[in-house]
């Protein structure tokens, strides 16, 4: 396995582009299974979780072509409506092609999902609200086996705002007969996205960015283009590292809508941000962090894909601060591994207090998922002295290649075949 050797204390500085965001390419990927012939996915980052799912629907039969961030895959000739394990198992998102198999072909076999090794992540509400559209639905050998002669348009309401529930039901729908109305629907900008990739596929839809969706199927669907938007998780981690190591860094290719609530407690911690037409910028030269708190939310609030960078940040703070995560109440690993760099850090359930250091010292940590590999990436250019970052497989799940773009910004960071402890 790789591994990250890391010579911290190098403040980033320079211009570097935004890749096009992970999630929302696992569910535009995957929506092109309704309409056969062959749909163009612009902006799409080259990453681990992204070639899975290539490998997924070309195992289906779909034939797809990614070249220079440009994405197609034609539908015409899919003949399996399978989705086996070793697929599956490498990344949850998977489950986000059994909506357009029962859709388009009435039937779907999709093993349960895998992916980052913390929590548990139900998909109760995708099941719940695809047999409420009438789909028949059973658990067979670790493998969700569903049919369905035609969808019917209902009435579903979430309990809560699940981006994954949201888009397997929207897909579901679109092809339903009559009309689906989604309530309390998640309103991250990924699931925006999509909508408008299936709006230009011929599906309607109203209430795209709203909690509420209102979805009239149709008979058929085509295939379309779409760019992806911006990774607004890798634009957080970047202005992050930034203000980690007290530099100057301008972001291209991202829009502060997809940001903002980062953007107000990056201000918050001191931070100057510069935003522009096309981008933004972070100033952090003679940084004092102020401790700044932060709950953890759906879109718009703080994302809890930036919880465990956030920690890393306020580890350097000039005070105490807390970290409360309402999402994932388990997501924490990152912390011991944090605190081997020097962090004084506690959790209580779903709270992490952080009591700030003046500095972190390098040593040898380990990945245990995509985020709190970025967590621990950060902790390593801030820290005086060497880290090495085990396993950092699960970084190139979600960042492409955040490596090569944190050298290209000053930091002193280099892969090499990695080892175990």
């Amino acid at each position: 396995m790789d591994k990250f050797i890391i010579n911290g204390g190098a403040a980033l500085k320079g211009e570097i582009e935004v890749s096009g965001a992970k999630n929302a390419s696992l569910a535009l990927l995957p929506a092109t299974i309704l309409a056969p012939g062959k749909s163009t996915l612009r902006n799409t980052p080259e990453l681990n979780d992204v070639f899975t799912m290539i490998k997924l629907v070309n195992h289906m039969g779909a034939e797809v072509d990614f070249s220079d961030h440009i994405l197609s895959i034609d539908t015409s000739n899919i003949k399996l409506q399978t989705a086996p394990y070793e697929h599956v198992k490498k990344m949850r998102a998977s489950v986000y092609v059994l909506g357009p198999l029962l859709s388009r072909y009435g039937s779907a076999k999709v093993s349960l999902p895998g992916g980052c090794a913390w929590g548990p992540r139900p998909i109760n509400l995708h099941l719940e609200g695809l047999k409420k559209m009438g789909a028949d639905i059973d658990l067979v050998d670790g493998y969700i086996v569903a049919k369905a002669k035609r969808l019917n348009g209902v009435n579903i309401y979430f309990d809560i705002p699940s981006v994954g529930a949201t888009g397997n039901i929207l897909m579901a729908s679109v092809l339903a007969k009559g009309t689906t109305v989604i309530s309390n629907a998640a309103i991250e900008p990924e699931i925006t996205n999509l909508g408008e990739f299936l709006i230009k596929m011929g599906a309607k839809i109203d209430g795209s960015g709203t909690n509420t969706l209102t979805i009239e199927g149709v008979d058929e669907l085509h295939p379309a283009e779409v760019d992806t938007i911006p990774d607004r998780i890798e634009a957080g981690t970047l202005l992050i590292a930034t203000a980690i190591t007290s530099g100057k860094v301008k972001l291209t290719n991202i829009d502060k809508s997809l940001l903002q609530t980062v953007l107000l407690k990056l201000e918050s911690a001191g931070c100057d941000i510069k935003i522009n037409s096309n981008g933004l910028g972070l100033d952090a030269a003679n940084l004092e962090i102020n401790p700044t708190n932060i709950s953890t939310a759906v879109f718009p609030g703080f994302p809890t894909d930036m919880q465990a960078q956030w920690t890393v940040f306020m580890s350097l703070a000039n005070g105490t601060s807390s970290v409360r995560d309402t999402i994932y109440f388990d997501r924490f690993k990152h912390v011991p591994e944090l605190v081997r760099l020097g962090a004084d850090i506690t959790v209580n359930e779903n709270i992490a207090i952080i009591k700030g250091v003046k500095n972190l010292n390098g040593a040898k940590v380990m990945s245990t998922d995509l985020r709190a590999s970025a967590s621990l990436v950060l902790g390593g250019i801030a820290a005086k002295g060497n880290t090495e970052v085990l396993r950092v497989y699960h970084l190139d799940r979600g960042y492409q290649r955040i490596d090569e773009k944190l050298k290209h910004l000053g930091a002193d960071i280099k892969r090499v075949a990695g080892d175990e402890f």
